[in-house]
């Protein structure tokens, strides 16, 4: 009974409050205040005040709301735990399947040359000379300034 009539006197303050706004020419403001006066009103007239008190007192609620605290905890833990070990059993067992299934033997890892595959390469010349003229350049450029 008391927290209806403090939800009644929240909204009619706020809708004291909004007309005065209003009277100051700030009809968007007004506007808004009205909107957030009238959910308490309209809580109470739905029954959802007094239902929150009846739970708010209520030793059973309590204990409910203590049950459903313990089960988020345990489904918390053990989804940490899973995470942490890379998924269930199913899964590792399946994942340590797949890579015996996938593994590749020694001697498939060395690469295999052909015999006519091989393509002519370049002279490994030219980009040594060119390197060689990049620092001779860096060279005059040292002597120049006395370093």
């Amino acid at each position: 009974m008391i927290a209806e009539t403090v939800c009644s006197a929240v909204a009619a303050a706020g809708l004291g409050i909004a007309a005065v706004t209003a009277y100051r020419k700030r009809f968007l403001a007004a506007t808004r205040m009205v909107a957030y006066s009238l959910v308490p009103l309209g809580l109470v007239m739905t029954g959802v005040v007094e239902w929150l008190a009846d739970t708010a007192f209520s030793p059973t609620a309590w204990a409910g709301f203590g049950v459903l605290g313990v089960s988020w905890l345990l489904f918390a833990s053990t989804r940490a735990v899973e995470r942490r070990r890379g998924g269930s059993r199913k899964e590792r067992n399946e994942a340590r399947a797949a890579a015996q299934r996938d593994a590749v033997a020694p001697a498939a890892s060395a690469p295999s040359l052909g015999a006519g595959s091989r393509q002519t390469a370049r002279p490994a010349t030219a980009p040594r000379a060119e390197a060689s003229d990049d620092f001779s350049d860096i060279e005059a450029i040292l002597k120049k300034h006395g370093i």
